[in-house]
């Protein structure tokens, strides 16, 4: 039932779009973008995986699941794959934590490392909100309204106490059913804060990568004539993104769109370019992810049918969690 309401949300979404979007003016504004800008970016999304590549493995380290090179590059592309492009088949966090725990033999341990990346990532994503809300030094000319200003307040004040009350929560409180998902979040959290280098290091890796993916965008707006300064880009796309994580939809497809166009129309962007250059960006990630599954289709070891041993992990489902 939750996959059908997941499936139900992106495809209202994207039926929404297809309906009232005018296609005139997204095939114009297709067409404004070269082949060469679209590579660029495509190259560049790559470059900051390997970031993530690299921040993902020193998180591993820290908590004890030591990987080499080769291993944790199979591991981290398997997950990109997944996330990207199977997000409703599986988790890609999932199956990335299954594969690097079977080779190095802590199960417990890439979890845990795999929740403290995505913790890590979430909070690069808000810090990346307030520092473009402070360089714009407007909010309301940001995200068009008064009311979307005190949502976002309310939003960010309402998560610090969540998360002070979730920390002072013991486990044995919490129902049977999610007990183990938030002792691994509160396992994660603890490791961090005992080694604050490792979780500055994380963070600062996150910041790196997160703030590339937004000049990326930049640069596909920009070459659709949208010339809203950058602050205001380092407000609307991780805002978008952090909608597009919560669950509610297949790995955020048609409401991230959606969330995106809405939120530049008050600034003067009309609906369909501001969709137009997310959907451009989410080409982007679906080659991507695709070109991450070919390397880790290249790089998986084959077992004594001859068959990639690491696909077996894929096709009998490791998760649904969305990554």
């Amino acid at each position: 039932m939750k996959l059908g309401l997941r499936i139900a949300v992106s495809a209202g979404c994207l039926a929404f779009l297809v309906v009232f979007l005018p296609w005139p003016e997204l095939r114009e504004a297709v067409g404004r973008l070269s082949g060469g800008v679209w590579g660029g970016v495509l190259i560049g999304f790559l470059l900051g995986h390997a970031l993530g590549l690299l921040k993902w493995r020193g998180l591993l380290t820290g908590s004890g699941c030591r990987l080499g090179v080769a291993d944790a590059t199979r591991c981290y592309a398997g997950g990109l794959f997944a996330n990207i492009c199977l997000p409703s088949i599986v988790g890609g966090d999932v199956l990335r934590a299954v594969l690097s725990g079977r080779i190095a033999g802590r199960m417990e341990a890439a979890f845990l490392a795999g929740v403290a990346d995505r913790l890590v990532d979430t909070a690069a994503l808000t810090i990346l909100i307030g520092v473009g809300i402070v360089l714009t030094g407007n909010i309301l000319g940001v995200v068009g309204s008064g009311t979307t200003a005190i949502v976002v307040s309310v939003g960010v004040v309402g998560a610090t106490l969540s998360a002070v009350w979730v920390g002072r929560r013991p486990v044995r409180r919490w129902p049977r059913r999610i007990r183990r998902p938030v002792a691994r979040a509160l396992s994660a959290v603890r490791k961090l804060m005992a080694r604050p280098g490792l979780a500055l290091g994380a963070l600062l890796l996150a910041l790196t990568m997160q703030s590339s993916f937004v000049l990326l965008n930049v640069w596909i707006a920009r070459s659709l004539d949208i010339t809203l300064p950058v602050s205001v880009w380092f407000v609307a796309w991780p805002l978008a993104k952090l909608v597009g994580i919560l669950p509610i939809s297949l790995g955020g497809l048609g409401v991230r769109d959606a969330t995106f166009g809405a939120i530049l129309v008050p600034l003067g962007v009309p609906l369909a370019l501001g969709v137009v250059a997310h959907l451009i960006w989410q080409t982007v990630l679906i080659s991507g992810g695709l070109l991450a599954g070919v390397a880790w289709w290249l790089m998986s070891p084959r077992s004594e049918d001859g068959s990639r041993s690491d696909w077996g992990s894929l096709l009998s489902g490791t998760g649904t969690v969305h990554g």
